[in-house]
């Protein structure tokens, strides 16, 4: 991975980092549902009257758009307004990298090394310390967990038709995938919101739209989806998947410290260990392989 497709994926890890506090913000005004279906909206509309349709199947762009627009926020916002705390949430989240290179190695055979298993099971381990360290914090709920990990497989299927996408597309770039796969969503959001959470509710949010709220969609429409995704997706199209989706180990930092400077959510000297082992193990990932064992040299005689 070159330099500048390294900042651009370090910018997508910072703007996903604080998106867990946007959210919090977000819902604090807007149910879950009808939060979602805002979001992509305004993903979806002005962008898509200029940006020309992928010429992906249509099978596969429908798959996206649940997978990983619908599947992926509903478990999330659910998941956090249900009680799990933000920094938490960007933690447990990041189990979709794991949950991504087991789908990519069974349904596209990709190998997976040692130093790729070594460097995911050391952040793993590192993920795992800093959830312990925060769930100790905090009073966090088994369905706020569950829907979490369920958010997460729905990212990581996601990456797995996005990959899909890249292999059979005809032309088009990750932005138009992304700009088109936010129509899929916006029904089943509103659909849900209406069943689940009432006109009521649904009126009520929208006649008392606050400050907070409407930064709260516009950051999660513009900067976590239209521009994360459209880098994300780029990046997972050109690289490997074992390079590209070990990165989103670091948003759960990104997203602890982002917690803990707006929401409070304070940091114990196990999260600060567990952040340590997530960055040796990301380091252990990409650069474990350019270490390479000496074999002794025998002089001939």
């Amino acid at each position: 991975m070159n330099t500048k497709d390294k900042l651009l994926a370090l910018c997508v890890v910072i703007i996903w980092g604080v998106n867990f506090v946007v959210i919090k913000f977000g819902l604090d005004g807007v149910p879950p549902f009808l939060l979602g279906g805002l979001r992509f909206l305004f993903v979806l509309f002005p962008a898509i009257l200029f940006v020309p349709r992928p010429k992906v199947p249509m099978k596969l762009l429908i798959m996206y758009g649940l997978a990983m627009n619908f599947g992926q926020f509903a478990f999330l916002f659910s998941a956090i307004k249900l009680g799990m705390p933000a920094g938490l949430a960007s933690l447990v989240l990041q189990s979709q990298a794991f949950f991504t290179l087991l789908l990519c190695a069974l349904f596209f055979r990709e190998k997976i090394k040692l130093n790729h298993l070594l460097g995911i099971t050391v952040a793993g381990i590192g993920i795992t310390v800093l959830a312990m360290g925060q769930a100790s914090a905090a009073n966090i709920t088994a369905i706020g967990f569950m829907l979490t990990l369920c958010a997460a497989l729905s990212w990581a299927s996601g990456n797995v038709v996005n990959k899909q996408i890249g292999r059979v597309s005809q032309g088009g770039s990750a932005f138009s995938v992304v700009v088109w796969s936010a129509a899929i969503p916006i029904l089943p959001f509103f659909a849900c919101s209406y069943l689940f959470e009432g006109s009521e509710a649904i009126t009520h949010s929208l006649m008392n739209l606050n400050l907070k709220s409407a930064f709260s969609i516009a950051y999660l429409s513009f900067a976590a989806s239209i521009l994360g995704y459209s880098i994300w997706g780029n990046l997972l199209s050109r690289y490997e998947t074992w390079r590209v989706a070990p990165l989103t180990l670091l948003v759960p930092i990104v997203g602890l410290a982002t917690a803990w400077i707006i929401l409070g959510e304070t940091l114990s000297i196990a999260q600060t260990f567990g952040a340590v082992l997530v960055m040796v193990g990301l380091l252990i990932n990409i650069f474990g392989a350019l270490i390479k064992p000496r074999r002794p040299h025998f002089a001939k005689k």
